[in-house]
């Protein structure tokens, strides 16, 4: 029986040596020659292209960063401790890629895109490259639609739109960060998803940011990339690049995103780090002498994109772009185009427009950069004042005098300007931004004067209540109704009678008596975008009861 069952065991294995076929498949694979401070120089792959993964022999992935004749740099995406010379590194063939997807919203995740927040895996759609060609200009259109920060002087003379590229600078302890945190907690409900990328920040900083978000219910909106400043040089250059790549996900997808980076003096510090263990030639300040594209191929990727229809049967299947039996029509077109050839054809009563759901979204960004005592002629801040479409420039002596958020009206500007701006607004903050200017040159002359005429010390008490009004606690955005009733009573002369001290209190007042008393006044401002003559003469009748009965 025992012979049996051993011929049956021999059988088996000849059999399944005869039917065994051996495939071949060839590997780059080179050598550790040298290993440090989160970098390696790796001698003989060959055939690795730029942002390709590598593999090291303990598991570790790196990213190939610099390209030489006899050897290449890879900046290593994680411990590199463990990294010694001689060590075997293998190319994968696969460009540098994170997770993204709806499945990141509410994670903190590391620059690779892996969860360091102990809420397990995350659920991701798919990969994508980190680093990404900017949208062409056939594929935008002009950002016109406003993304508001709830904060009063930003939005009032500083608008931002989606797709705009908005720098926040000031020195260190100034409120930039704070700037950024009011932006993302006032995005809840208004269908915008939220990047935070944290560049070199201390973890202790970071855990305080996402507990804030997480306090205001921001963190239902918001991802969080963090690159923290006990971590590798490498994976502080490469943080931001993830986070766009989120961003851009859900841009082409057709929704409005907003990627903020914290900050980019540190990202910076990192590529020079970087560039200078890998022996790039140091240009001015050390920095390498590809330091602007280090930030213009990033900030380049916002964009509102365009909106781009197919013509279809109108009887067609909703969820089938292509119509019946995939027959489009016409597109990709604008809508404009679109309609226009709808009516030139004898059918068009049976066509309709549908619009592709890799158009129309937008990707917003606000870079944060620091100076030093006030220096923004300094070498990166020119770089990024120059790529993006405007700055904010906050500044410390008004900070320190009270004015929250300290924003400087005389060197903060948006390039969209009133474009990205509601006509409401506009109506209502048009001289504000010029008056402010006026008021900090006059108040500046008038302390050194005595006598001054009736018109200029009216000019001055107006300007300090207008200041007030645009004082705002951190954390606390405010509706685009309340903005606008408030500065509309500013520079209406509205409050010119109320004590400077008592304005805040006047305000929070006067926004809960417009609520309770007039609902229709804000309701109409937040549908209709814009101040009717109607309802003008409904404010002005309002604030003057108020004034009237308030104390």
């Amino acid at each position: 029986m025992a012979d049996v069952k051993v011929q049956s065991l021999i059988a088996g294995f000849t059999e399944k040596i005869d039917s065994f076929s051996p495939t071949f498949h060839s590997q780059d694979v080179g050598q550790v020659i040298e290993a440090g401070d989160g970098i390696c120089r790796v001698s003989g792959l060959s055939n690795v292209g730029n942002a390709e993964l590598v593999e090291f022999a303990n598991g570790v992935r790196g990213i190939v960063f610099s390209l030489e004749k006899s050897n290449v740099g890879v900046i290593v995406m994680g411990s590199y401790e463990a990294i010694e010379e001689g060590s075997l590194v293998r190319a994968t063939g696969e460009i540098a890629s994170v997770p993204v997807g709806p499945g990141l919203i509410g994670r903190v995740v590391n620059a690779t895109g892996q969860p360091i927040d102990g809420k397990g895996p995350v659920q991701a759609t798919g990969m994508r490259p980190i680093e990404r060609i900017a949208p062409g200009v056939i594929r935008r259109r002009d950002v016109d639609t406003p993304l508001l920060t709830g904060l009063k002087p930003i939005d009032a003379m500083i608008p931002i739109g989606r797709g705009q590229r908005e720098l926040i600078i000031g020195d260190r302890q100034t409120g930039k960060t704070a700037v950024a945190m009011d932006t993302i907690i006032n995005q809840k409900g208004k269908d915008c998803i939220c990047i935070y990328v944290a560049i070199g920040q201390k973890k202790s900083s970071v855990s305080r940011a996402v507990a804030l978000l997480a306090e205001y219910g921001a963190m239902e909106h918001t991802i969080v990339v963090v690159a923290s400043a006990d971590e590798s040089a490498g994976l502080q250059y490469l943080a931001p690049y993830s986070g766009c790549a989120m961003g851009e996900e859900f841009m082409e997808a057709g929704k409005d995103a907003l990627v903020v980076y914290d900050d980019l003096s540190k990202h910076a510090y990192a590529y020079r780090q970087v560039s200078l263990l890998l022996r790039r030639p140091p240009g001015r300040e050390a920095y390498p002498g590809d330091v602007f594209y280090l930030h213009s191929r990033l900030l380049e990727r916002s964009a509102q994109l365009a909106d781009n229809y197919v013509i279809v049967p109108a009887s067609s299947d909703a969820s089938v772009l292509s119509g019946v039996d995939g027959k489009v029509y016409a597109g990709p077109i604008s809508r404009h185009e679109g309609e226009q050839a709808i009516k030139t054809m004898s059918n068009a009563a049976t066509l309709t427009l549908r619009k592709l759901p890799d158009s129309g979204g937008s990707l917003t960004a606000l870079p944060i950069i620091e100076t030093l005592l006030g220096d923004v002629s300094a070498y990166i801040p020119t770089n990024v004042i120059s790529i993006t479409d405007g700055q904010i420039y906050l500044e410390g002596d008004l900070f320190y005098a009270g004015i929250r958020p300290a924003v400087n009206v005389g060197i903060s500007v948006s390039r969209v300007g009133g474009d990205a701006q509601t006509k409401a607004m506009r109506q209502v903050a048009g001289r504000l931004r010029l008056d402010m200017a006026a008021y900090r040159d006059l108040a500046a002359f008038a302390q050194f004067g005595s006598d001054l005429d009736k018109a200029t010390q009216m000019q001055l008490e107006r300007g300090k209540r207008l200041q007030e009004i645009l004082k705002q606690d951190q954390y606390r955005p405010m509706a685009l109704a309340a903005q606008v009733m408030v500065i509309f009573a500013g520079v209406n002369g509205l409050i010119d009678k109320i004590p400077v001290a008592r304005i805040k209190e006047w305000q929070e007042a006067y926004i809960k008596y417009m609520a309770a008393s007039f609902p229709q006044i804000p309701s109409s401002i937040a549908n209709e975008k814009q101040i009717t003559d109607a309802v003008r003469a409904e404010i002005l009748s309002a604030t003057e009861t108020f004034n009237a009965s308030w104390n």
